[in-house]
């Protein structure tokens, strides 16, 4: 009789050690596991920059268990060669493993710079990384497309993972025009709110590392898309390490969670209808 319960148990552990193995084997590896709803979801994006602090960046979501949308630009960097380039690309495929998002924010970093006069569908630009840095363009609608669209493919050529149809523009310089012309061509701009302007590239002679914290924590609303950066050149005393985990810890005490833009209202039906 208890030999009979003894298969019965061994039999009923081994059916459980299957189970979890196909749960094991259907899990991205380093995944990130779904916060629960709330009433007050923020919205982290993160634009490219000189790569240095990313790493740890990277370390401090996985610690939080924060997923963030990516605007990825091929910026110049402390190390590799360029924020796209190949020495950076297994970290770009470590995010999409755990699964962050992606979009554009133009391959070489280019500005507009205005709208060219008499013609509504051409546009100045400037880019301030790549061959052409510093050099001022007029370019047509399907230039700026190709722009944009360069990183999305880079992005997705790197992580195997297909980017959201959004971009963000330098800086977030925009005009209608320019709206309009890259939404013809399947992208949607993604800008931020004011209180989500997370301050890491004023001078830390004028704005302390306390003070942009302080700012933050007492402004954010529930709703807001943030935006900081991968590495600052000019600021000398860097965000990150400093504000980066007190900021998600402070928000998270203060009942807010995180989500990627694919849930935020604005936009995911236009990502619905743009597979």
């Amino acid at each position: 009789m208890a030999s009979g319960r003894w298969t019965t148990r061994l039999a009923s552990a081994k059916r459980v050690a299957a189970a979890l193995a196909l749960v094991a084997i259907a899990a991205p590896v380093g995944s990130q596991p779904r916060a629960p709803d709330c009433a007050k979801p923020v919205y982290l994006t993160l634009d490219t920059g000189h790569m240095e602090v990313a790493p740890l960046m990277a370390e401090v979501l996985a610690r939080q268990h924060v997923l963030v949308t990516f605007f990825a630009a091929n910026e110049k960097t402390k190390t590799g060669d360029g924020s796209l380039g190949e020495h950076w690309a297994p970290w770009w495929k470590a995010r999409a493993a755990e699964g962050h998002e992606f979009a554009s924010h133009t391959f070489d970093h280019v500005y507009w710079r205005g709208d060219a006069a008499g013609s509504p569908q051409r546009f100045r630009v400037r880019p301030s990384a790549g061959p052409d840095e510093g050099r001022d363009f007029t370019w047509d609608t399907t230039q700026y497309c190709a722009e944009v669209g360069k990183s999305a493919k880079r992005l997705e050529q790197i992580t195997g993972k297909k980017p959201l149809p959004l971009f963000r523009a330098p800086g977030g310089k925009t005009s209608p025009q320019l709206l309009a012309a890259a939404k013809s061509c399947g992208y949607a701009h993604v800008a931020w709110a004011p209180a989500g302007f997370l301050g890491d590239e004023l001078p830390s002679e004028r704005v302390s590392n306390a003070t942009l914290l302080k700012n933050a924590l007492n402004g954010i609303r529930p709703g807001d898309i943030l935006v900081a950066h991968l590495g600052i050149w000019s600021r000398k005393e860097p965000w990150a390490p400093a504000v980066f985990e007190p900021l998600i810890t402070g928000l998270k005490d203060r009942g807010f969670c995180f989500r990627t833009l694919r849930d935020h209202p604005a936009y995911r039906d236009w990502i619905a209808s743009h597979p």
